[in-house]
């Protein structure tokens, strides 16, 4: 039997998820405790040269990926626990080869980051186990003979109910998509789409495997309007940062008006698309891509990247 979504149940679940973030930060061991050794950062120093600075930078200060020390790092990371760290470091990292590192080799770099962030030294390794789980990285006393100023005056914020997605995550995950299937309209007829579903059988409008052909096609452009309308609030969450770790705009004039334009023509192609017209859904493409496009000139589309990938990724963000 399923269990039932409601507010109530929601509100439940975040008070949890809260309430076990904070006993993390509260109890227990922190990184400022002397968790990993000299020798151990060294290794990770070597690591990061060769597989981390290419995108964080050569100081950790961040440039195609988010600050990794100072105020960006524990904005983001504050209460977490270093397992937390070290499970993203072994399994999403680096970003052009996720995976590729083991679990002692994500140590190593956990273990540099805390140096590089003032956290003092040691006399164990910092581990690749689970007890990893159970040390909090909180903004600590710094040692400031191992870090330079620009990193050194870091009492960490108090953990916040920050969005865990960033920019680039919410843009791939609910707008993107949405947009691209109503695109899709330009060049199938949504009312051609049959309900119904045969495992190995294509099929023009469908999300995943297990939910294709459950509507009609007509209806999935409905839903994609719905999620462009609705989601755009989701641009304006404050606290989001981007892909490279700067926060998102939220307060700028310019960043609400294009938010606002999107949402307008999420409603627009709603509209268009209630009324089973593909010529409808058609033009309002155009105004979809129009909002888009103003939006990725000034915040998105930036000058200065590499020929394997022109757009400088380490500017978005800031107009």
């Amino acid at each position: 039997m399923h269990s039932r979504w409601t507010p109530a149940l929601a509100v439940a679940v975040v008070t949890t998820v809260g309430a076990n973030w904070m006993v993390i930060a509260q109890a227990g061991r922190t990184a400022a405790d002397g968790v990993y050794t000299t020798a151990q950062a060294q290794r990770g120093q070597a690591l990061y040269t060769t597989e981390c600075l290419a995108c964080h930078g050569a100081t950790l200060e961040g440039g195609l990926g988010p600050p990794l020390t100072g105020t960006g790092f524990l904005r983001i990371w504050n209460g977490r626990s270093l397992g937390d760290l070290v499970d993203k470091i072994e399994h999403t990292m680096p970003a052009t080869k996720p995976g590729t590192l083991s679990r002692p080799q994500a140590a190593d770099l956990a273990a540099h980051i805390l140096q590089v962030g003032g956290f003092k030294t040691g006399a164990a390794e910092l581990p690749a186990t689970a007890a990893l789980g159970e040390i909090a990285i909180r903004g600590a006393t710094i040692d400031t003979a191992a870090t330079s100023p620009a990193n050194s005056a870091v009492p960490g914020p108090p953990p916040v109910a920050l969005p865990p997605g960033n920019m680039a995550q919410v843009m791939r995950g609910i707008l993107f998509p949405s947009s691209n299937l109503i695109f899709n309209v330009q060049n199938q007829d949504p009312g051609e789409q049959k309900v119904g579903w045969s495992p190995g059988g294509p099929t023009a409008f469908s999300w995943v495997d297990w939910g294709a052909g459950i509507y009609s096609g007509w209806e999935l452009v409905d839903y994609a309007a719905i999620a462009l309308a609705e989601s755009t609030p989701l641009l304006l969450t404050p606290g989001r940062r981007c892909e490279n770790g700067k926060p998102v705009p939220v307060e700028r004039a310019d960043w609400v008006r294009y938010v606002d334009q999107l949402a307008e023509a999420g409603r627009a192609a709603y509209r268009a698309s209630q009324s089973r017209n593909r010529d409808a859904v058609a033009e309002v493409t155009n105004q979809i891509a129009d909002a888009c496009l103003q939006c990725h000139e000034v915040y998105r589309d930036k000058p200065g990247g590499t020929t394997d990938d022109p757009s400088n990724k380490a500017a978005r963000c800031a107009p």
